[in-house]
Formats: C-alpha cells, structure tokens, sequence
C-alpha cells in the first residue's frame, strides 16, 4: 500500500489526536505548567524547580490520562496527594482537583485560540479514507470531541476512544494498549489489521504491546530515536510523509 506508506495488510488508521492530527500538545503543555508550577510555588515557596513543559511533559504526562500524568509527575518529585473526587473544584489540591485545574486552563486556551489540524495530517486523513482504509482516533483528553470539531476532522474518523469512553467502559490508559484495542474491536477489526499513529513515548509502548501491524512514531520535538526505542516501525515529522512511501 505504498500510495499511504502502510503494510498491505492494514485495513485503518488509529491516530493519537494531540501532536499527531492536531498541535494540541502544545497547549496541554503549557497548560500542565501553569498548574503545576502555581501548585509547586504555594506548597514549596519561590525556589521551586519549575515544570518542564519538554521533558517533564513527555516522561511523565504526555499521552496519559490526566490523573495519571498528576500521580506520575508528582511522585517524580516526591509528592503525593490525596486522590480525592473526580469532581473536585479546580482549587482543591488532590489529584483530581489538579487535573480539573488544567482542564479548565486548557479549554480556556482551545476558546480563546480556537484549534487548526496539521496541514499534512489532513491530507494523510483524506488519502488513507480514498484509499479505502477506516480511521479511529484514541486520545486520553476528555475534550478530545470538540477538539475534532473545532479543527474541522470530525467527519473524517469513524471511530473516537476518548478519555470520556475510556471511562464509561473502564479502559486503562496508555501505555496499557486497551484503548487502542478497543478502537480496533469497535471498528471490527484485530490488532495486527490496524497502524497506530502516536507521538507520545506512552502511545508507543501501547503500540507494541497491543501487536498491532505497525506503529508509526510522529516527532514533532526530536526525540525520533527514542520513539524507535520505544517501538516505532517508522518515523516522520508529519503524516504527509508518508504519502507514497513503501512501509
């Protein structure tokens, strides 16, 4: 199938949303530092070591769920919190308080910013649908559905396993590879027929613990060798890349 660079045996697309179809992941950064670093300033004064939105973000939160990437970065540190409610006001410290808090920041940044899909991912989107294939998106954000719709893709998947699915189902986040199977099952298909499309280290481990048929590392930070290391069959800086390439 060298016209969409994939395996013949490939019949769809499983595509990360954030970093891989749309530049999402810059504003999940920018909003887990804002969190972070206000939570890190009031619990440990003006010296705190402040979040790195590069490599505190990827090693610890890129890709997981957002209570996950709470526990996970502040036991990086040494911290821990009580869990509390999944309800919990944004200004509650407690893992689920935190990650309201960047909710909140990040749907505040998507509305007043708006949010555009990568040029090149939409191109890959239209040529792996004319070329017969189905398309899945699996993402761990809760607003992963307006943010399809904002960018103007939302017609273009047939599949969404979002933070809101993953829950209602009882699905593990990544780097468990439920989520992307499900996405599989729900389009009828096994793991080894479905490319999964990521450009998080924790979408990467998924990948190839599902088996899936191949796995496709998109860098958009320059970390290409580690998304190999971590079980990408190829890497690109953008799915266009891809178009007419022999897998």
């Amino acid at each position: 199938m060298t016209e969409i660079g994939l395996p013949a045996t490939v019949r769809a697309c499983l595509f990360d949303l954030d970093g891989v179809l749309t530049p999402t992941a810059l504003v999940h950064a920018a909003a887990w530092k804002e969190t972070f670093d206000s939570f890190l300033r009031r619990l440990q004064g003006p010296e705190f070591e402040p979040f790195d939105a590069t490599a505190d973000y990827d090693e610890y939160v890129d890709g997981r769920p957002r209570a996950d990437g709470v526990r996970t970065f502040l036991a990086s540190r040494g911290i821990e919190l009580p869990e509390g409610d999944e309800d919990d006001p944004p200004d509650h410290d407690t893992v689920h308080g935190l990650g309201n808090r960047k909710n909140v920041i990040v749907l505040d940044k998507i509305r007043e910013d708006g949010v555009e899909a990568y040029p090149g991912s939409v191109r890959y989107l239209k040529a792996v649908r004319a070329a017969g294939l189905r398309t899945a998106v699996v993402s761990s954000s809760a607003n992963c559905r307006d943010v399809l719709v904002s960018a103007g893709i939302e017609d273009l998947i047939d599949v969404r396993i979002d933070g809101v699915v993953a829950r209602e189902r009882g699905l593990r986040g990544k780097p468990k590879p439920d989520t992307y199977l499900e996405a599989a099952g729900d389009l009828g298909l096994g793991p080894d027929e479905a490319a999964v499309f990521e450009d998080a280290l924790v979408g990467m481990d998924a990948g190839r613990a599902g088996r899936f048929g191949y796995v496709v590392g998109v860098d958009r930070t320059g970390q290409a060798d580690e998304l190999r290391r971590h079980g990408a069959d190829t890497v690109v800086t953008d799915l266009d890349q891809l178009l007419g390439a022999k897998a």
